[in-house]
């Protein structure tokens, strides 16, 4: 890797393209599979893609107060320096991706990342939450965030507005559940929609620390993973969840299927293949 800041997400839209966003306002690319990576964007960059912008915005809607706060705070991360991480980062193909992170931070490309658009005032974040994740469900696209946020893409309007369920604490991620959206977060919490985010049920999962990954059973269950090793699968949309428990238990903070009851699991203690049963 040609940088040393911690990296906190990568995404793969085939074998041989990928991305891997981190810290300082990183984001690499490979073409050919991991065997090289290039800088495409570090935070200096961004902060000043991002003041550019909203001067840009002020300078377009000189009464709005929305776009001098906006400015403001822009040039407030500038100063700070290039310390703001991203926490995310996903591609609808080829060319089109998004990259999230601290404190309302948000960039689009459409060229594959060789130019990135800052999208800090395209978002319903007044109080510039965290933004943890960003994933396609049913049909929409959504970010999860800190304070309970969440915010789906209005398409037509290239902006993303708040459908936050009523919770206030943190959702680290967001999940397709087939014909409904799931978001999870702090202390076991999930929160499942069927109508495009107009409204939440709370969905007892049976987990009851902070949910922090998900993946897809090629027999098509979903399985939900917290940071205590613990799992919990529905076969029905994400409406129910039955238990399931690690051979061999671990802290988690992802999990991925690889097939025949075996996951691909990081955690503190690093990289490891698990088989999951039934809890008793």
């Amino acid at each position: 890797m040609p940088v040393s800041s911690d990296l906190t997400s990568v995404y793969f839209v085939d074998d041989k393209q990928g991305w891997v966003a981190g810290h300082d306002g990183v984001i690499l690319h490979t073409g050919d599979g991991g065997e090289k990576w290039d800088v495409q964007l570090n935070g200096l960059t961004a902060n000043d893609l991002l003041v550019s912008a909203m001067e840009r915005k002020v300078a377009a809607e000189p009464a709005s107060e929305e776009a001098k706060k906006l400015l403001s705070e822009a040039q407030r991360y500038k100063e700070q320096g290039a310390d703001k991480p991203f926490l995310d980062i996903w591609f609808a193909d080829t060319l089109n991706g998004y990259a999230v992170g601290a404190y309302n931070v948000i960039f689009k490309t459409a060229d594959g990342g060789k130019s990135w658009q800052a999208w800090f005032d395209r978002t319903e974040n007044p109080k510039f939450f965290n933004l943890y994740a960003i994933r396609p469900a049913a049909g929409g696209l959504y970010i999860s965030g800190e304070g309970g946020l969440v915010l789906k893409l209005d398409v037509a309007g290239q902006h993303f507005k708040a459908v936050s369920p009523q919770y206030n604490g943190s959702l680290f991620g967001v999940a397709d559940a087939g014909n409904a959206v799931l978001a999870y977060g702090l202390r076991g919490n999930v929160f499942r929609s069927d109508d495009g985010g107009a409204h939440w049920t709370k969905v007892n999962a049976g987990l009851q620390a902070s949910v922090v990954g998900t993946t897809r059973t090629a027999q098509g269950a979903m399985v939900l993973a917290d940071v205590g090793g613990r799992l919990a699968a529905s076969t029905d949309g994400a409406q129910s969840f039955t238990r399931l428990t690690l051979k061999n238990p671990m802290p988690l903070t992802a999990i991925a299927d690889i097939g025949e009851g075996r996951f691909a699991l990081t955690g503190p203690r690093g990289v490891a293949v698990g088989e999951a049963v039934a809890a008793h």
